[in-house]
């Protein structure tokens, strides 16, 4: 089953999906670990990795309101609100260039950047998806091929430190 292309296929999508890790790690473990092609580890990781961010955009707020019933929710939730919206208004820039910085925030693979912060901003910033999800997938599509480049150049790497020995 673990061997399976199916699975393979499955596994480096979610792994795109998931926060944090996104297709900064779904790409090196799609070729490194399951030996998809790198236009595979690529795709796959890409579609994983837009596939929250209408939802994010979108509907972050009512699940904030939810979990924000709850103490020790709502402690991390009005913290984390209270600074990402002091940021955002002492920020002229940030409101006047919203796209661009959405764009080079998610595009810059950074730890802590990436679609799932990005879109999280974007929905502090009230940007509607229309406005939202064009700069983010096209920073998840720089970040993916800058990802892609040094995950190439560090098996060309590793293949030639093998072959030295």
């Amino acid at each position: 089953m673990f061997n399976s292309i199916v699975f393979k296929y499955i596994a480096t999508i979610l792994i795109g999906m998931t926060p944090i890790i996104e297709l900064r790690g779904a790409i090196p473990i799609g070729v490194f670990t399951f030996h998809l092609s790198y236009l595979e580890a690529f795709i796959l990781s890409f579609i994983g990795n837009i596939i929250p961010i209408y939802f994010i955009v979108k509907y972050i707020r009512p699940l904030f309101d939810f979990f924000g019933r709850w103490k020790p929710f709502k402690k991390i939730i009005d913290w984390a609100t209270a600074r990402a919206t002091k940021k955002i208004e002492e920020s002229d820039k940030l409101q006047n260039f919203a796209a661009l910085g959405l764009f080079l925030f998610v595009a810059i693979p950074l730890p802590g950047t990436g679609a799932w912060v990005g879109s999280l901003i974007a929905n502090f910033l009230d940007l509607p998806p229309k406005k939202a999800i064009p700069p983010i997938v096209l920073g998840v599509l720089v970040a993916g091929i800058i990802i892609l480049a040094g995950t190439a150049a560090a098996n060309g790497g590793i293949q030639f430190l093998f072959q030295r020995t």
